[in-house]
C-alpha cells in the first residue's frame, strides 16, 4: 500500500468524468436503458412539434379574429383542444420516462461507487490517505443524486433549446423576411433574427454582471446556513454533557448568534436579489411586447396580416429563450459540475487505493491464509500511512486456543490489531492468517446498527440465523438478561445504552456467534474491576477452545491469560526508507 504521497494525483480532466458514467449506457439492463433514451427523445422532438403546432395555429386564430370569421374561430377552438390534450399527454409520458433514467442512473451509480467505498475497509482506509474524498457518504447520497438528476435534466433541456432554435428561426426568417433600415434604403435579411441575438446577449451581459454580487451573497449564506445547522446538530449530539453541566443558555446564545449571523447574510443576498430580479422583471415584460413593436410599422403597413404579426412574436420569444439558455441554466451548470468533481474524485481515489494494494511493494504488509491453526508473524514491520515506523521486527507465532494478553504503546497495539483485520497495510512483512476459521474483533465501542436487537446481536449474519433462545442465553451470560425482553425492538442503541451495556452487548454477540478466533480491544474498560474479571470467567467458560487475543492496561487482567506481549514504539523517528532493523518487541 502507498503512502499518502504516493495518492497524490494530478489534477483530472473534466472528461475523465465519462469514464464512470459512460459504461451507464452499456451496463446490464442497456437496452432498456437505451430505450428509455431514445424514448426520451422522441417525446422532447414531440414537445418541439407541437410548441411549433401551437405558433402557427396562434397565426390561424388571429387571423381569423381579424377577418371576424365565426367559422374559423370555432375551428380553431376545437384545434386547440386536441393541442392541448397531447401537451398534457406528452409532457407525463416525457416526465416518467426522464425521472426513471434519472433514477436508474442514480441507482447504478449509486452501487458502482459504494461497492468500492465498502469493499476490504477501504472506507476506513480512505481516511488515512490524502485526496479529495471528504464527506464520501455526502458525495455518494447527494452529490450523485444532483449529478444524474442534472445531467439529464440539462441535457433534454439543451436538446430542447437547440430544436426549438432552429425550428423558430426558420419560422422568423420566413414570416418577417426582410426590412429597410430606418431613414436609409439599405436592406437587412433576417432583421428579427439578429435582433433575437442582440437582445438575448444583452440579456445575458446584464444578468452575468448584476448576478455575481447575488452568487457572492448566496454563497456566503449558504456557509451561514451550514455554521447554523451544525450548531443545532452539535447540540443534539452532545446534548447528555449539556444537560449535566446545565449548559442550555450558553447553547442558545450560540444558536442565537449564529442565526443573527444567517440573518444578515439573508438580507446581503436579498440586495443581490433587487437588481437582478429587477432587470429579470423588466426583460421578461418587455420581451413579449418587443417584437410586436419591431413588426408593427409592417403590419400597420399592410404588408403582414395581424396573425402574422403575433406568429413573428412568439418566433421571436422561442428563438430568444433558446439563446438564453447558457445563463439560465448557468448556475444549474456549476453545481452540476462541482458534484461531478466529488463524485470523481472520490473514485478516483480508491480506484488509485486499489491499484496500490493489488501492486507488489516492498512497503506493504503480506496477509497470507494459512491452511495451520495458528496465526504467524514474520519479520513485521507496522508503520504509520506517512512512512514512520512504529515498530519492527515483530516474529510470533500464537497456537490455536492461546491466551494473549497484548500491552504497551496504544498506537502500537491498536495498529497490530487493524493489520491481522486487514485495515492497516502500511509496513511491511507477512502475516499468516488461520484459513476456513471464524475471526472476531471486538473494538472498544461495539457497532450497533439502527436495527432491531435481534440484528445487532447476530451482527454481521441475519437476524433469523439464530434462535431466540440462543439470543436469550447469550445476553444472559453477558450480564444483560432483562434485554431479551426488547429482542423485537428497533431503537438507536448506541445511544439509548450506557457504554458499559454496550461492551456487554458486544461480548454476548461473541457468546452467540462462537468464533474461533477473538481480537479484543479494551472492550471490558467500562466496567468496574469485578465486573471485568467476572466477564473474563464467563469468556473462558463460554468460548473454552477459542484463541483470545486481547489488548488491556489493566495488570489485574494477566493472570487469566497465558502469555503477555509488550509492544512499545521505537525509542527514535525512523521511516520506512531505512533499512536499519530495530527490534521493539518484549515477549514475556
Amino acid at each position: 500500500m502507498a503512502g499518502p504521497a504516493e495518492l497524490r494525483q494530478p489534477p483530472r480532466p473534466r472528461w475523465l468524468f465519462l469514464r464512470l458514467v459512460v459504461p451507464y449506457w452499456n451496463s446490464a439492463g442497456k437496452w432498456k436503458v437505451r430505450g428509455f433514451i431514445l424514448a426520451l427523445l422522441l417525446l422532447t422532438l414531440a414537445q418541439v412539434s407541437l410548441v411549433i403546432w401551437m405558433n402557427y395555429w396562434s397565426r390561424a386564430l388571429f387571423d381569423a379574429l381579424e377577418d371576424r370569421s365565426l367559422s374559423r374561430f370555432l375551428l380553431q377552438l376545437g384545434t386547440f383542444a386536441v393541442i392541448l390534450l397531447l401537451t398534457i399527454g406528452v409532457t407525463a409520458l416525457h416526465m416518467q420516462a426522464k425521472r426513471w433514467l434519472q433514477l436508474d442512473w442514480r441507482r447504478w451509480l449509486t452501487a458502482k461507487v459504494l461497492d468500492r467505498w465498502m469493499a476490504h475497509g477501504h472506507h476506513y482506509q480512505l481516511q488515512l490517505t490524502e485526496g479529495e474524498h471528504d464527506n464520501p457518504d455526502g458525495r455518494i447520497a447527494e452529490d450523485i443524486r444532483v449529478v444524474t438528476e442534472s445531467a439529464i435534466a440539462l441535457t433534454h433541456s439543451l436538446v430542447y433549446s437547440l430544436l426549438i432554435f432552429g425550428s423558430f428561426v426558420d419560422i422568423l426568417l420566413a414570416v418577417t423576411g426582410s426590412a429597410h433600415l430606418p431613414g436609409t434604403s439599405l436592406l437587412v435579411p433576417g432583421y428579427m433574427v439578429i435582433l433575437a441575438f442582440a437582445y438575448a446577449g444583452a440579456g445575458t451581459l446584464f444578468g452575468m454582471l448584476l448576478g455575481r454580487p447575488l452568487i457572492n451573497a448566496t454563497n456566503k449564506l449558504q456557509t451561514a446556513e451550514a455554521n447554523f445547522r451544525f450548531g443545532l446538530a452539535h447540540s443534539r449530539e452532545c446534548s447528555e454533557s449539556i444537560a449535566l453541566m446545565r449548559g442550555e443558555g450558553v447553547e442558545r446564545q450560540n444558536s442565537t448568534a449564529y442565526f443573527a449571523e444567517l440573518g444578515r447574510r439573508w438580507y446581503r443576498q436579498t440586495l443581490g436579489y433587487l437588481g437582478i430580479v429587477s432587470f429579470s422583471s423588466g426583460y421578461g415584460v418587455l420581451l413579449p411586447v418587443f417584437p410586436i413593436l419591431v413588426v408593427a410599422p409592417q403590419y400597420i403597413a399592410g404588408s403582414m396580416t395581424l396573425g402574422v404579426l403575433m406568429q413573428s412574436a412568439q418566433a421571436f420569444q422561442q428563438v430568444t429563450s433558446a439563446l438564453s439558455w447558457p445563463i439560465d441554466n448557468l448556475a444549474e451548470l456549476a453545481r452540476c459540475r462541482a458534484s461531478a468533481d466529488r463524485v470523481m474524485s472520490l473514485y478516483n481515489d480508491l480506484l488509485r487505493l486499489e491499484e496500490q494494494v493489488a501492486k507488489p511493494q516492498e512497503h506493504r504488509i503480506n496477509l497470507v491464509q494459512s491452511n495451520r491453526a495458528e496465526l504467524v508473524l514474520r519479520d513485521l514491520c507496522i508503520a504509520n500511512p506517512d512512512g514512520q515506523i512504529l515498530i519492527e521486527g515483530l516474529n510470533t507465532v500464537i497456537q490455536r486456543g492461546e491466551r494473549v494478553l497484548i500491552a504497551g504503546d496504544p498506537a502500537v497495539t491498536t495498529s497490530l490489531f487493524k493489520v491481522l483485520a486487514g485495515l492497516w497495510p502500511w509496513g511491511h512483512g507477512k502475516v499468516w492468517l488461520p484459513a476456513g476459521q471464524a475471526i472476531s474483533f471486538l473494538p472498544q465501542r461495539p457497532f450497533l446498527p439502527f436495527s432491531s436487537l435481534q440484528s445487532v446481536l447476530s451482527y454481521p449474519l441475519p437476524a433469523d440465523t439464530f434462535a431466540a433462545s440462543a439470543m436469550q442465553q447469550a445476553l444472559e451470560c453477558a450480564g444483560i438478561a432483562w434485554l431479551a425482553s426488547r429482542l423485537g425492538e428497533v431503537d438507536n442503541w448506541d445511544r439509548v445504552l450506557p457504554l458499559r451495556v454496550q461492551q456487554r452487548l458486544g461480548i454476548a454477540r461473541l457468546f452467540l456467534q462462537q468464533p474461533a478466533w477473538v481480537f479484543i480491544e479494551e472492550a471490558t474498560n467500562a466496567f468496574d474491576p469485578k465486573g471485568e474479571e467476572s466477564m473474563m470467567d464467563m469468556l473462558h467458560r463460554e468460548l473454552p477452545s477459542a484463541t483470545l487475543l486481547a489488548i488491556s492496561f489493566h495488570t489485574g487482567l494477566e493472570p487469566y491469560y497465558q502469555r503477555k506481549l509488550l509492544l512499545n514504539r521505537l525509542p527514535q523517528e525512523k521511516f520506512l526508507s531505512s533499512s536499519a532493523p530495530v527490534y521493539a518487541l518484549r515477549e514475556t
